[in-house]
């Protein structure tokens, strides 16, 4: 059979039955460390799965998204192993992705300790040493559910259990079983970069940089973003939704109603203590006037600005909004990224000499007219909105990604703004070892909301996406530790309700792109879920920004 390797456009010929791995070696394949996974045929595989027929193959390692989720999860497996063997009866869940790594709080029956984590990281270290293979089973659904649930994994279990499947994988190490949603790597062997602090009742995993693999990302404090994720995750646990099996076997019970309505009225009680901050603030007699909103792409800043705007105005106040994308330089003038493209992300694609003598004309009581930007007419700046002018009891809402950027507007003193960063962070755990990566949740609303809106295909949005997050890696998330509020906007039912629309979206991916791999993925996500229909969510909800049918006009 003839295998095409895409990692250094080769062909070359094999016998059926030989692995990925005997092919990598063979092919001479150079990455910058050592692979993890590879995909057949756009097809996520792992190193040791047997090849049959002609296929393209790609070989992933950590500084590939796909690649570097894979040698997060195998280092999950090692921690839960080294944790149960060090303390019997010892277990780890994992929280969420927080400073340049992820949090495991860690069960021991007692407040982990210095002397605890460095142990553990010592044990994960041999575990890794010994190179032990990730060894993969298939078979029937129930066999797998009864094998996590002796394991004591009934997290696991009810999820398989709710999803229909006939067969599932699993994994082992030694003779420990796990479960992971994806691929794990060959062998621990692969793990060799890590790193293991302490953090709250638990600690952070440190992963290798995706730049220079050989090194640990560098390690930053996200402290309020690692509160809300707490806050978050302590509702959803009083609630009985901390993962997703739960989740579903709610909906098949009871159905999404009491859902739906409880998770709405979470948000909208969160939304009504912000508005209750920026009025205090106001009240402590600073001259608070700005209020600023960034966010990541498909965060929700828009539906939640335009709420916010409600519980102000409930207290008294007059928003005026302008966008910060109405003031970006004409296209001629917009600076190029390192491809020759125009680069939207960057700050000085924003003509910031003009935004700045516009607020400080606000802030001294005088009349603007703010432009518009048309994207349509070739990138230009139109007058066609009304002027506006700021009285005692008005607010000005500034909504954009660039919102909580010190240098967008330096000369404004800190006490006259509010700087508030929404994001949409994991609502709900796939179970106690997989957590929702907060990307792939914004992907998906984008997917349907650029179909919906903008008549993108996904294949479309699937290849911006690796610019886009650049972009935010680079102007906003390092700015997002200035917010003096941090509002969660995921809902732990919406993937439900996205399901049915974006899958479709996703079935049109062709095989023969770059994108088929990421596509094909996030069905495989999507199929954990149970169904929620769209008709049940509220008009005013956050979601229906994505999917439409909202009373709020965008």
């Amino acid at each position: 059979m003839e295998i095409y390797c895409i990692n250094n456009n080769k062909s070359d010929s094999f016998n059926p039955g030989v692995t990925f791995i005997e092919v990598f070696k063979a092919m001479g394949v150079s990455l910058k460390s050592c692979p993890i996974c590879v995909t057949a045929n756009g097809k996520v595989m792992d190193l040791q799965a047997k090849v049959y027929e002609d296929c393209d193959v790609e070989y992933l390692d950590v500084t590939t998204s796909i690649g570097a989720r894979s040698y997060s999860q195998g280092l999950v497996f090692v921690l839960a192993k080294a944790v149960s063997e060090l303390f019997p009866g010892g277990r780890i869940r994992v929280s969420n992705a927080v400073s340049k790594g992820f949090y495991c709080p860690i069960e021991i029956g007692r407040q982990v300790t210095e002397d605890d984590v460095t142990t553990i990281s010592e044990r994960m270290g041999s575990i890794i040493g010994r190179n032990i293979p990730f060894v993969k089973h298939i078979a029937h659904t129930k066999d797998v559910a009864d094998i996590m649930s002796r394991a004591g994994r009934e997290d696991t279990a009810r999820l398989l259990r709710s999803v229909g499947s006939i067969y599932s994988t699993y994994y082992t190490l030694d003779d420990t079983p796990d479960w992971f949603f994806g691929t794990l790597p060959s062998t621990t062997g692969s793990l060799k970069v890590f790193g293991l602090e302490l953090m709250a009742d638990g600690v952070l995993v440190r992963v290798p940089n995706r730049d220079n693999p050989e090194q640990l990302e560098p390690m930053i404090r996200q402290d309020k973003m690692f509160e809300m994720f707490k806050e978050h995750h302590d509702w959803m646990g009083i609630l009985g939704f901390s993962t997703l099996g739960e989740l579903n076997e709610a909906i098949r019970k009871n159905g999404s109603n009491m859902i739906i309505n409880v998770a709405e009225a979470l948000q909208s009680q969160k939304i009504v203590h912000i508005a209750d901050q920026i009025v205090a603030r106001r009240n402590e007699g600073k001259g608070l006037k700005l209020v600023m909103v960034s966010g990541p792409s498909s965060s929700g800043k828009t539906t939640f600005s335009k709420r916010l705007m409600v519980q102000l105005m409930a207290q008294g106040l007059t928003p005026k909004v302008i966008s910060l994308d109405d003031y970006f330089l004409d296209r001629d003038h917009t600076p190029l990224d390192e491809n020759g493209e125009h680069d939207f992300e960057s700050l000085y694609a924003i003509d910031l000499p003009y935004f700045n003598a516009q607020l400080k004309d606000l802030l001294a009581g005088k009349t603007v007219q703010p432009p518009t930007f048309n994207f349509k007419k070739g990138g230009i700046r139109e007058f066609t909105d009304p002027e506006i002018t700021l009285g005692e009891n008005d607010i000005l809402l500034i909504e954009g990604i660039h919102a909580l950027n010190p240098d967008l507007m330096p000369d404004i003193p800190a006490d006259r703004r509010f700087l508030i960063y929404v994001s949409a962070l994991t609502s709900i755990r796939i179970d106690e070892h997989n957590y929702i990566p907060t990307t792939d949740n914004r992907l998906l609303r984008r997917i349907t909301r650029d179909h919906k809106y903008r008549s993108y295909s996904a294949v479309d949005t699937l290849s911006r996406w690796p610019s886009v997050r650049a972009g935010e890696e680079k102007w906003i998330f390092p700015y997002q530790e200035n917010a003096d509020a941090m509002f969660n906007s995921a809902m732990m039912f919406e993937i439900a309700v996205i399901k049915d629309m974006v899958k479709p979206l996703l079935d049109e991916v062709p095989e023969n792109s770059p994108e088929y791999a990421k596509a094909q993925q996030l069905k495989d996500f999507l199929g954990l879920f149970r169904t929620i229909p769209s008709q049940n969510l509220p008009p005013t909800s956050l979601v229906r920004e994505f999917i439409g049918g909202s009373s709020f006009h965008y």
